[in-house]
């Protein structure tokens, strides 16, 4: 019983979590704008993703040349 709870958990976070991409899918789509506004989405979780990224490689490489990275 406890496994099938996690996966009805686990269903309704990512149903809670695509909400508005399902709105944008059909109250936009009509106007043609839909695809317009998805990938504006998408595009700024990447840029979200590409700043962490360099940030973290920045850490990365600050810890390198101090001589602290763990090597392990």
């Amino acid at each position: 019983m406890l496994g099938l709870n996690i996966f009805k958990l686990i269903e309704d976070v990512f149903g809670m979590l695509f909400t508005p991409f399902e709105w944008i899918r059909l109250t936009l789509a009509k106007g043609g704008a839909g695809w317009w506004v998805s990938n504006a989405i998408n595009w700024f979780f990447l840029g979200i993703l590409i700043l962490l990224l360099s940030y973290w490689m920045g850490q990365a490489l600050k810890f390198k040349r101090e001589g602290t990275e763990d090597r392990a």
